[in-house]
């Protein structure tokens, strides 16, 4: 075989040959383009690196290139020239802004306002002479936060278990992590937790609060999530509620003129008043929700009154039977009243003094 051609020369031109090549070697080995992976919180500004090291060529242009969720026509971004101006490819872009310097070999970038859409990766490339392109490509990770609710469920007295509550941590990258503070129900209630994968590629988490729909099962409990996408753990409180019809309908004396019809009821019961056969008489009696008060005591008043109470799950009534007896005494005036308890009816019977 033919001799290297180094081994034709003299031995001191060799030398110096080699010791040249190992040089040049050298230095095509040290010049590299610098960036890195980068994590944002969408609607956050983030910076993208890229900084050109160990080299004396001329640089002519800074490029920067995209590859992401939100599609372009054309991949390139914009270039930086020699004099600093730049040329978008994709129309001028203010959420863009170059941040860097030619003199300092400093291509860096700040991307503001950031979206789901711009997650993907980018490319710096640097375009030397005499040596041509040299790059390098980064990840832009984009986190999403989720949109926190905790539902009320609504459940309706009974004695099966149903979904008290709902914790829902929306659209979210990564997924968000639910979790319940039930204290002193927890031997009460149960969690069922299911993700689902949207298609912009967040995630969407829901987690049902279980149990059997007793009153005594009505506390506060919190929902908590965490997400790396949050600074820190979200927690909202909920106070499950049973919802339940009416129960008996009974009354209260409040004064000697004025009664009260009361009911437990979830929500709160509304109360309306009516009299038997016959409409109540406006310039005898005042009626405003559960109260009914005798603006005076004449016979006229005698006869049946019906209490109605009733929310958006039933209803339920009480009667109340008012006789009035007017007697003559030779002294002082006094009301007084005799009440006998009929379940759900009263009878009143009031004898002012005249």
């Amino acid at each position: 075989p033919d001799p290297h051609p180094l081994c034709l020369l003299p031995q001191h031109f060799a030398l110096e040959i080699a010791e040249i090549t190992d040089i040049l070697h050298t230095v095509v080995m040290i010049l590299r383009v610098i960036g890195g992976n980068v994590t944002v919180v969408q609607g956050d500004t983030v910076i993208l690196p890229c900084k050109l090291t160990d080299t004396t060529e001329t640089i002519d242009m800074i490029s920067w290139q995209r590859d992401t969720r939100g599609k372009h026509q054309d991949n390139r971004l914009f270039t930086i020239q020699q004099d600093g101006s730049a040329e978008f490819f994709n129309g001028a872009d203010n959420q863009f802004k170059f941040i860097g310097s030619i003199e300092d070999k400093n291509g860096s970038l700040q991307l503001s306002n950031v979206t789901l859409l711009d997650e993907g990766i980018y490319r710096c490339i640097f375009t030397l002479f005499p040596s041509g392109n040299h790059k390098t490509e980064m990840h832009l990770n984009v986190l999403v936060p989720p949109v926190i609710s905790v539902t009320d469920n609504q459940p309706i007295l009974g004695n099966e278990e149903v979904s008290l509550a709902t914790c829902t941590a929306a659209g979210s990258k990564p997924p968000a992590e639910i979790k319940w503070v039930t204290d002193a129900v927890t031997e009460k209630v149960k969690v069922q937790t299911n993700s689902t994968e949207e298609a912009d590629g967040t995630t969407t988490t829901v987690s049902l609060l279980i149990g059997v729909p007793t009153r005594e099962i009505n506390h506060t409990v919190q929902c908590v999530v965490t997400s790396p996408a949050l600074s820190k753990q979200e927690t909202l409180t909920f106070i499950i509620q049973v919802y339940f019809s009416p129960t008996e309908v009974n009354f209260l004396e409040r004064s000697k003129d004025t009664f009260e019809c009361v009911s437990e009821a979830n929500p709160e019961a509304n109360f309306t008043w009516s009299r038997s056969a016959q409409s109540l008489p406006q310039s005898s009696v005042r009626v405003e929700g559960a109260m009914i008060q005798l603006l005076n005591f004449t016979s006229d008043l005698n006869g049946l009154y019906q209490c109605d109470a009733s929310n958006p799950y039933g209803r339920k009534h009480g009667q109340l039977y008012l006789h009035l007896k007017l007697i003559s005494v030779p002294s002082n005036r006094d009301t007084s009243l005799r009440n006998k308890k009929l379940g759900n009816q009263a009878c009143r019977s009031i004898v002012p003094w005249i």
